[in-house]
C-alpha cells in the first residue's frame, strides 16, 4: 500500500474533483466523520455541506497556510478489499496519523485498474492550532506497512513510496547561500522527476524559482555548450548574478543533462508510463470549466498545469508536472487533444 500526502490552502479543489468522480459513477463516498450529511435531498454529493463543516476550523486558523490534509491510499491492484475493510483501513490510518478527531471524508475510486482511497481533512484543529506533522512521510510509511501486515496486503514495490523531498523548496534569494539552494533544487529535480527536453526541465525548475539557460556557440572555430543557473523571484524575474553549472558540478552540466533527457525519454516510452497523467488530465478537461477550474482540478491530484501565453493572451502551449509520479510532460507529448 502506498500513501501520497498533499497539502493545499483550501479543500474546495479536492472536494470538487471527487464530486466529479462521484457524479460519473467512478467513485463513491465511503465514510465521513464530523461532517454534515454530504448529500442533498436528491442524493447528490453536496460540497457546500462539507465546506460548512470545515469552515469553523478555517475561521479559527490564524497562521497555517496549507490547511488541507489530502491523502491517497493506494493498495496493490492484486489486493481485493471489501468496503468494510477499506473503511477500517482509512479509520486506522487517520487515527494513527493524528487525525482521528478531525473532520474528514473518504472516497473510494474505481476509475483506474485498482481501487484506491482519497481522504480529505484539515491540518488545523477546532482551536486553529496546527496538528503535529514532524516526520510525516516516515510515519505514514510505517503505518501503511503495519496495515499491509494486518490485512495481508501486498507490500509496496520499491520506488512507489511517497517522494520525501525536503530539499525541494523554492529558492529564496533573501535568505542567502543561493548557490547551495539552487544546487539542492536542481539535484533533487534530477533525482525525482523525468524531463525529456530542455524546455520541460526549465519549466520544472522555474516552479522552484530557479532559472536555467543553455548557452551554445563557437569560439575560435571550436564549438562550446554550457549551462547557466540563476535565482528567480516569485514573480518570475531573475535576481542576482547567474553562474555556470561548473560551480555546482559536472552532474548538472550540459552533457549530464543531455544524458538525463535521453534516460527520461526511454523511461516515458515504457507502456503505460503516461497513462495515469493522460487520464487525469482528460478527466479534468471540460468545455464548462474555466482555465482556473481546470488547474484547480489538477491541483487536487497534485499536478501543476503551466500555461504558455503570448502577449495578446492566447495560449500556445501547456506543460503538466505530475508530482506523484515525477513526470514533466508537454501537452503534445500526451497527445494531440492536449
Amino acid at each position: 500500500m502506498v500513501a501520497n500526502i498533499r497539502s493545499r490552502p483550501s479543500p474546495s479543489g479536492a472536494l470538487y474533483y471527487n464530486k466529479e468522480k462521484v457524479d460519473k459513477d467512478e467513485a463513491e463516498v465511503l465514510l465521513w466523520q464530523k461532517i454534515l450529511e454530504p448529500f442533498d435531498k436528491h442524493g447528490r454529493m453536496d460540497i457546500d455541506a462539507c465546506m460548512d463543516s470545515f469552515r469553523p476550523y478555517f475561521e479559527a486558523n490564524r497562521r497555517t497556510t496549507n490547511t488541507v490534509f489530502h491523502v491517497l491510499l493506494n493498495p496493490s491492484p492484486e489486493d481485493k478489499l471489501t468496503g468494510e475493510q477499506l473503511r477500517e483501513t482509512a479509520k486506522e490510518y487517520m487515527e494513527r496519523m493524528g487525525y482521528g478527531d478531525q473532520p474528514y471524508i473518504v472516497f473510494k475510486h474505481n476509475d483506474i485498474s485498482r481501487e484506491h482511497l482519497h481522504i480529505v481533512s484539515l491540518r488545523v484543529d477546532e482551536k486553529g492550532c496546527k496538528l503535529p506533522h514532524d516526520f510525516e512521510a516516515r510515519r505514514s510509511a510505517e503505518i501503511t506497512r503495519d496495515l499491509e501486515h494486518k490485512y495481508n496486503l501486498h507490500p509496496a514495490v520499491k520506488g512507489q513510496e511517497q517522494r520525501d523531498t525536503p530539499d525541494l523548496r523554492k529558492v529564496n534569494y533573501k535568505t542567502g547561500n543561493v548557490k547551495h539552494q539552487i544546487s539542492s533544487v536542481v539535484r533533487s529535480c534530477l533525482r525525482n522527476y523525468k524531463c525529456s527536453s530542455y524546455g520541460e526541465f526549465r519549466t520544472l525548475l522555474e516552479l522552484f524559482n530557479v532559472s536555467v539557460e543553455e548557452r551554445t556557440g563557437t569560439i575560435d572555430e571550436r564549438n562550446y555548450a554550457g549551462i547557466v543557473y540563476g535565482a528567480m523571484t516569485d514573480d518570475g524575474y531573475g535576481i542576482g548574478t547567474p553562474f555556470k553549472s561548473s560551480r555546482i558540478g559536472r552532474d548538472v552540466g550540459y552533457k549530464a543533462l543531455q544524458k538525463y533527457y535521453e534516460r527520461s525519454k526511454s523511461a516515458l516510452k515504457q507502456d503505460g508510463s503516461l497513462d495515469r497523467l493522460r487520464q487525469t488530465v482528460r478527466d479534468a478537461m471540460s468545455p464548462h470549466n474555466t482555465r482556473d477550474e481546470f488547474r484547480q482540478l489538477l491541483k487536487a491530484e497534485n499536478i501543476d498545469a503551466i500555461f504558455r501565453i503570448n502577449p495578446v493572451g492566447r495560449i500556445y502551449g501547456v506543460t503538466f508536472i505530475d508530482h506523484n509520479d515525477g513526470i514533466v510532460a508537454n501537452g503534445s507529448v500526451l497527445g494531440k487533444e492536449f
